[in-house]
Order: structure tokens, then sequence, then C-alpha cells
């Protein structure tokens, strides 16, 4: 069960239930993973709303590995999308919205 006040929000991918969650080790690895000098450089990568697939990777395997689940990028990489991508970009949109506040995107 996800705590929602700890920032977790819950991913249901196939038949497997997750739980993301941006910790402080989280936000590190992501940093350095998109090359962002600081969490403004990161909240506003993240606020531009242009994700390429790779940053997708990174950022969702930053969340699983927050909530606790022990997965390496090509683990990430390998789960079933199955028609899920909406459901995944707006499960990480919830963990963003929750690690930085609501944050609108550039027009």
């Amino acid at each position: 069960m996800v705590n929602r006040r700890r920032g977790e929000v819950p991913l249901i991918l196939g038949s497997e239930r997750y739980t993301l969650c941006l910790t402080l080790g989280a936000l590190a690895e992501l940093e350095d993973a998109l090359g962002a000098g600081d969490l403004a450089g990161l909240a506003e990568r993240f606020a531009r709303g242009r994700l390429a697939a790779r940053d997708l990777i990174a950022l969702l395997g930053a969340c699983l590995r927050g909530g606790g689940h022990a997965l390496d990028a090509a683990d990430v990489a390998a789960l079933p999308l199955a028609g899920d991508l909406e459901t995944i970009t707006q499960a990480l949109g919830a963990v963003l919205a929750a690690a930085f506040g609501e944050v609108a995107a550039d027009p």
C-alpha cells in the first residue's frame, strides 16, 4: 500500500504493482544520469515537458528504486508498456508534483 504523504504513487504495469517515490538518493541519481547540475536544473528539465525515452527510463528507474524495487536500468527498459505509456507518464507526473510541487510547463 502506498503512502501518499511520503510522495509515493502506485503504478500497475501488466500484472505487477509498483510503488514510485522520489527520495533524495533518487534525485541525486537523476541529477547525475540526466546531467542536471542541481535540483533547480532537474526541475527545469522536467517542467519543459519534453522527455526522451532514455529520460523516462532514468526517471522511472529512480522512482522505482526510491519506492523499494531493486531494478537496474536494463530491467526498467524491459518493462512491458502494453499501451500503458500514458499511465506511466501520469504516475511520473504525480511523483514529480509530490517532490517539486505543481510546476506549470512552458507553453
